[in-house]
């Protein structure tokens, strides 16, 4: 797992707190304890502070921990996946932000209130001794480093000491601010996937600032990216995602890209490292040179960066409510569910739908039934039932997680940084987060409305099947039957082909899902339930638990990843396959929406070739696609 968790600390604060009976002073200790007993480590190629050394912990002690731990009641629930608030940060500093805080406590109706801003405070005093901690390994260095080192460790040195109090002045000063608070609240929090987020939005100024007066250059401020890129590897292990997005516009429509925007691209190629992901937010006035640098990069084979089209995801958010100020401030929280920036408690793939298996939960029911459907429109009225009866369920159980962390998951780090806790008096988990709504999403879209297809001409139309066949047929994988198993693959239409009645399924199915997830609302402020259509790993998770579908598919295989045409079935070229995904409406897919393609190295061997998938990806923008992300191997 990432480097922080130490269990001895958490049972040493959680006994030192075990006579108070606030949930609240209780996380907010706990994560001062965290951060203050952080340890730092730097080499001597490093130029920002913040890499954790995890101590050597005597096994039996963590064994007594571990086990008393255990006894504390678990919050459950998702955590983080979001870029947090610094405006405030970077005006007042920490010690500005304490002090608005306690102006804020003074002001307290009740005592919730007075032991929220408490709370906050503590855990902001952690972040500050945090990040005097991290100076402590270069302040070591500096007797033993050369003339050259000297000045880069007296640097680091110096921005740690002014932002552990103050508000930041330099590029180098908010570039650790933008590692050190989502670090810090991941560690004393217990958060997973805080994002550095827009850091050509945020940072610009400073960068401005710094080239104008001569303290810094091109060259200069693409390493200090370069290395808080390295932090984030180090940080966590593969297998998550950690989200920078550049480009996109602000609230009056004008383009943001800035020169930090290849920045941050550019620091792909030079690091070559899994995290971070970086997002181009799109339009159709994004500097044509972005574009090209992205496309570039992603035919040279670097797996990021991805596209998302700017214009359905702020028409998604205007759509659920945020108003249009807002809804251009948006981060792919960590994959491609979307989440505003810096006033976020939205909890994302909260949970993953199986639609093929509830597509065969369907198909037993009505094979063991005396009165099988009359007709295809029956049999797809039916399933929708059943597939909203497992949206009303997943919706209830959402709300009893969000109770429970209300009760046990409080914090207090985070709330600092989401607007409007401070303002509320209120942690995030207990109302504080201006956004709280819950995206969930539904997997093996393609091999659902392929199955469809085959099951309407074979079960309705052509009457070869009749219910019960078809359960034994897919009860036994296709055993004996693989003429059939390769009728229903290839001998039927398939999404993807850009054929109307296998994309007209997919439509429908988006329509319901839509409606159905609007009917329902969420704890703690009646929040929205939102859909999506990505995957992240679950295509092959739930593939691997699925029995064979009508589709042709066998049984433990890999569903369609996101919104894209199942494996090998995009037989006639991603034109085609864009024109399929593309068919139906993207805009309320907020909880995601990815769309893959898959290129061999030596197609882009050529410029020609590398022009040719610009133009692909601007087609699928164009006619109105989510986001779009690209293997080239």
């Amino acid at each position: 797992g990432r480097k922080g968790h130490n269990p001895l600390v958490d049972a040493q604060s959680r006994r030192t707190s075990a006579g108070l009976t606030s949930q609240q002073l209780i996380a907010g200790r706990l994560c001062h304890d965290r951060l203050v007993n952080l340890e730092f480590e730097i080499d001597d190629c490093e130029l920002l502070a913040g890499r954790i050394k995890q101590p050597v912990l005597d096994e039996a002690a963590v064994a007594d921990a571990t086990e008393y731990l255990a006894a504390i009641p678990s919050p459950g629930g998702q955590t983080g996946h979001c870029e947090v608030a610094t405006d405030e940060l970077f005006a007042l500093g920490i010690d500005g932000l304490i002090t608005r805080i306690l102006k804020r406590q003074e002001r307290a109706e009740s005592t919730d209130q007075a032991e929220a801003c408490e709370s906050f405070v503590q855990a902001l005093r952690g972040l500050s001794t945090m990040i005097e901690h991290a100076a402590q390994p270069a302040e070591k260095a500096l007797a033993t480093a050369s003339p050259e080192r000297r000045a880069e460790l007296g640097a680091i040195i110096d921005s740690c000491r002014h932002i552990a109090h103050q508000s930041p002045r330099t590029f180098l000063d908010a570039l650790h601010l933008a590692w050190f608070v989502p670090l810090g609240i991941q560690v004393g929090d217990s958060v997973g996937l805080v994002c550095a987020g827009h850091i050509d939005r945020r940072l610009i100024t400073f960068y401005e600032a710094d080239v104008a007066a001569g303290r810094i250059t091109r060259a200069r401020a693409l390493e200090l990216l370069e290395a808080l890129y390295f932090l984030t590897n180090d940080f966590w292990p593969g297998g998550a995602a950690f989200a920078v997005m550049v480009g996109g516009r602000d609230a009056d429509g004008h383009d943001v890209t800035n020169e930090l925007s290849y920045l941050c691209l550019e620091a792909i190629r030079r690091t070559n490292l899994v995290y971070p992901t970086v997002g181009v937010c799109w339009h159709e006035d994004t500097p044509e040179a972005l574009t090209d640098l992205a496309t570039e990069l992603i035919a040279a084979g670097h797996t990021t960066p991805a596209f998302f089209n700017d214009q359905v995801i702020q028409e998604g958010l205007r759509h659920y409510g945020v108003p249009a100020a807002e809804a251009c401030d948006y981060l792919n929280s960590t994959c491609v569910e979307i989440s505003t920036c810096g006033s976020s408690n939205i909890w994302v793939a909260s949970p993953y739908f199986s639609l093929c298996a509830i597509l065969l939960q369907h198909i037993d029911a009505i094979a063991d039934s005396a009165n099988p459907p009359a007709s295809y429109e029956e049999f797809v009225g039916d399933y929708f039932a059943l597939l909203g009866e497992r949206i009303a369920a997943a919706v209830a159980d959402q709300n009893n997680c969000r109770e429970r962390r209300r009760l046990y998951g409080r914090k207090p780090l985070q709330s600092v940084f989401t607007r409007d806790c401070i303002e509320r008096a209120c942690d995030i988990n207990d109302g504080g987060a201006r956004y709280n709504w819950v995206e969930c999403s539904f997997v093996g879209l393609a091999n659902f409305a392929d199955s469809l297809k085959v099951i309407r001409e074979e079960v309705f139309t052509s009457r070869e099947f009749d219910f019960p066949r078809l359960k034994g047929l897919l009860d036994s994988d296709f055993a004996g039957q693989e003429v059939i198993r390769q009728k229903f693959l290839n001998l039927h239409p398939k999404y993807g082909l850009n054929d109307a009645a296998v994309d007209g399924e997919v439509s429908r199915l988006m329509h319901f899902i839509t409606a159905e997830c609007a009917k329902h609302k969420m704890l703690p402020d009646d929040s929205h339930f939102i859909p999506g259509v990505f995957c992240w790993t679950m295509h092959q998770r739930l593939g691997a638990e699925c029995r064979a579908t009508p589709d042709g598919r066998k049984a433990g295989f890999a569903f369609a990843d996101g919104a894209g045409p199942a494996q090998g079935r995009e037989k006639l070229g991603p034109t085609a396959a864009i024109q399929s995904v593309t068919s139906w409406d993207h805009t309320p897919m907020i909880g995601g929406s990815a769309f893959n393609m898959k290129f061999t190295r030596a197609l882009f061997d050529d410029p020609t070739g590398i022009t040719r998938l610009k133009q692909l990806i601007l087609t699928f923008l164009r006619q109105g696609g989510f986001e779009t992300q690209i293997n080239v191997v």
